[in-house]
């Protein structure tokens, strides 16, 4: 094997022809994985032979990158097995490096003494002083990838990585594995302290908040002067209850929604946050302003029509309010209050106020009314479930594979995506039902338009996986895409 000869030729074409932006991924990274390598062989005592043929794993290891950054390893091999044989190497001997090179893979996988020297040298920089030179350089070029975006993203990573990492090699624990542990410390001391710092919104956000509130206040104050007022339909809610007492004892609907609105804006100043308070108290009280201003004119007579575009409309106008992080109608809040003193969830606390409020509404105006608010309030919820979470409602998705761990960096690392790991069994099928293995049951939360992303993911790391999505109706904590915080 003329391992120095296939030296100087891939490190000349790596410095010629790696394109500048791998500020990681370069020759010298090369040169010191071979380094590092034949420093923890040597510790060890392997023989001569199988140092050759570590080196010369460390010299190709990342010789895809020539090619393509995406799945670099297969790539590597490839060029290994092209240009190994002019330099004297064998079928056996390029399968073994091969071997060694696809071990370095993550989540890394090796299973010969040789592959472990190989991972470990890749991931030497972990436990050295030089973490925080390789990391700014390897930050600079998943930035340019798309890998993430910003710094913290990457530290949020790093200190996932660093947690589930372990050296392989004796040498290398004993070597490294203190300086590591210090690293993993300072990364997530540097992670709490960021978080610490509570983000206080730039002019834009308060800006586009107001923008929200302003137009679904005006939107939602039509829908009721235009739709539901002149017809005396209802709607549920706090916005219904205000309703049916303006059709009972005739009060002024704008005194009467700002009034039965007060005490839950009281309420949710202590049980969600101060800012919630304040911008549902300014949302109440322009929509009392807009309905004592705006005047009545009905723009149909046609029932079906005025309880669903009425619906429509009073959606679009509480869902652009809730999506500035505030509420025109405070029956959630009311309900969470209720839930701290009974034994009730949330949704049967505001199934019970509204069924009170279409009872009601059935006795004293007629059946006919009150299904057609009914058909109301069905036509505003489903509109402010889709203004609030348009395309980004989360669905949970389930995978079985027999490549867990692979499928699990994937959804980490490159989706970016929070998972939770079940321990199962898989196989039972209908005449091996006898057979049957251990296997990691992913389950993660994405949004519906990262389905198809996380579907093709999944196919080229196990085209035989078994995947099945549901649809979840909230989702909170955990990584997941935000939505606007209250």
């Amino acid at each position: 094997m003329q391992y120095e000869e296939a030296y100087l030729f891939l490190i000349n074409k790596l410095e010629k022809e790696l394109p500048a932006w791998l500020t990681y991924h370069n020759a010298a990274h090369t040169k010191s994985v071979i380094v590092a390598a034949e420093h923890l062989a040597k510790a060890e005592q392997i023989g001569e032979q199988d140092l050759l043929l570590l080196k010369t794993a460390a010299l190709f290891h990342d010789a895809g990158f020539l090619e393509n950054h995406d799945r670099h390893e297969e790539l590597s091999c490839k060029l290994a097995k092209k240009y190994l044989p002019q330099f004297g190497y064998g079928e056996n001997e390029i399968n073994a490096i091969c071997e060694m090179i696809m071990a370095t893979r993550l989540p890394q996988s090796p299973t010969t003494e040789l592959a472990k020297y190989l991972c470990d040298a890749d991931l030497y920089y972990l436990g050295t002083d030089q973490y925080k030179a390789n990391t700014d350089k390897m930050l600079a070029e998943f930035k340019k990838t798309g890998f993430v975006k910003n710094k913290e993203e990457w530290q949020l990573k790093q200190a996932d990585f660093l947690s589930a990492h372990s050296y392989f090699t004796d040498t290398a624990k004993m070597e490294h594995d203190p300086q590591k542990k210090k690293t993993l410390l300072e990364i997530k001391s540097a992670i709490r302290a960021s978080a610490s710092h509570s983000h206080k919104p730039s002019f834009s956000e308060n800006l586009q908040d107001v923008c929200f509130i302003v137009f679904g206040v005006v939107i939602a104050s039509f829908a009721l002067k235009e739709f539901l007022v002149p017809n005396h339909f209802f709607d549920g809610g706090i916005t219904g209850l205000s309703l049916l007492t303006h059709e009972l004892y005739h009060f002024n609907l704008a005194v009467v929604i700002v009034v039965f609105n007060l005490p839950l804006v009281i309420i949710s100043y202590f049980s969600v946050g101060k800012s919630f308070a304040i911008k549902t108290f300014a949302s109440v009280v322009l929509l009392g302003l807009c309905l004592f201003l705006i005047p009545g004119y009905p723009l149909t007579d046609d029932k079906l029509l005025i309880s669903i575009f009425g619906g429509v409309f009073l959606g679009i106008g509480i869902g652009l309010v809730m999506r500035a992080g505030a509420a025109l109608d405070g029956i959630e809040v009311l309900a969470l209050y209720t839930l701290k003193k009974t034994s009730f969830t949330i949704t049967e606390i505001i199934l019970g106020i509204n069924i009170l409020i279409f009872t009601i509404a059935a006795l004293k105006f007629g059946i006919e009314t009150a299904l057609y608010s009914i058909l109301t309030y069905f036509a505003a919820t489903r509109t402010i479930d889709y203004v609030v979470e348009g395309l980004q409602a989360y669905t949970g998705v389930t995978i079985i594979s027999a490549e867990s761990e692979a499928i699990k960096y994937e959804l980490v690392n490159n989706l970016g995506r929070g998972i939770t790991v079940y321990k199962g069994e898989r196989g039972f099928l209908p005449g091996n039902f006898e057979v049957s293995a251990d296997v990691d049951i992913i389950f993660t939360v994405i949004t519906r338009l990262e389905l198809r992303k996380l579907n093709n993911l999944v196919h080229n790391v196990d085209p035989k996986a078994f995947v099945f999505a549901s649809t979840i109706k909230e989702a909170s904590g955990g990584i997941i895409k935000r939505r606007r915080a209250h």
